[in-house]
């Protein structure tokens, strides 16, 4: 799982503990160190991915900022590979919103083929998650197959590749289990989550946002993130096609879903029955 809010404020030892007692055999870190990749060993757990810092300079129009992200990242790259965690996630957000992603792709082209490069050198992969990005303007790059075909062209290198996430793609309106037809050998990591159609906000708004405001969190009016089984997404069939893609790695339950937020309890419960469906399919 990615660490959800309210367990993570129980303090990582705890989160542990708790994971380890549920069945969960991988987490997604925010940042890693000696001693959490240590606890994790001792409970039989394995450490998915790591969040990268500092993207969003990264993809900065300064050329100083790009310059210095670029070097912090490739610190991070060589910290986790020297702990012996081996996938540093992004999600490719500029660091102002309003640029447009084909701008931002550029400046990514600029500077991301030494990172990957550096990455193999360390024995790291890179995985990118395909969020569109806040509204109004959408910014991310990397989030749609027209986008995955430029950047694979650019950076062929395998140790670079996909965050596999189908909630996004569903209410995008891109077919899920295509991309993952398509790029399926570009898939490094996996998110469990999944998307609900909203047929009376889809009424009541078509597919802009709401102008008095979203019924739901995690949500942008006509749809709204999910559980996997509470949503539209087969995970039969996302199985099939990752198993078809020689697909080895962990599908990492990721929590936003309105109905298991708030506490505690909720979170837990969230995560356990996202478990309880997901490993009728993936063993």
């Amino acid at each position: 799982m990615r660490i959800p809010g309210q367990l993570a404020a129980q303090g990582f030892p705890h989160t542990v503990q708790w994971a380890a007692k549920v069945g969960l055999e991988v987490l997604d870190v925010g940042a890693l160190t000696p001693e959490m990749k240590q606890l994790c060993d001792g409970s039989g757990l394995q450490i998915g991915s790591v969040d990268a810092r500092g993207v969003k300079e990264l993809l900065s129009k300064d050329d100083r900022k790009r310059e210095e992200a670029s070097i912090a990242i490739k610190r991070q790259i060589d910290e986790i590979a020297s702990i012996g965690a081996s996938l540093l996630f992004m999600c490719l957000v500029s660091e102002d919103l309003s640029m447009p992603r084909r701008e931002t792709f550029e400046l990514w082209k600029d500077t991301f083929p030494e990172l990957v490069k550096h990455a193999e050198q360390r024995g790291v992969y890179i995985a990118i998650e395909g969020w569109p990005g806040p509204a109004p303007y959408y910014p991310t790059i990397g989030c749609t197959p027209e986008m995955w075909r430029a950047m694979f062209e650019a950076v062929p290198s395998r140790h670079f590749g996909l965050n596999y996430d189908p909630s996004h793609l569903v209410w995008l309106g891109i077919d899920y289990l295509r991309a993952l037809s398509e790029f399926g050998d570009r898939v490094n990591h996996c998110h469990g989550k999944d998307t609900q159609m909203l047929a009376e906000e889809r009424f009541a708004s078509g597919i802009l946002s709401p102008t008095f405001g979203v019924k739901y969190s995690y949500s942008g009016g006509f749809w709204r993130y999910t559980i996997p089984g509470d949503g539209v997404i087969r995970w039969d069939q996302v199985a099939e096609g990752l198993d078809r893609a020689g697909y080895k790695g962990a599908i990492c339950i990721e929590l936003e879903d309105h109905h298991f937020k708030g506490s505690l309890e909720k979170e837990q419960l969230g995560i356990q029955k996202a478990y309880e469906h997901l490993v009728r399919y993936f063993r």
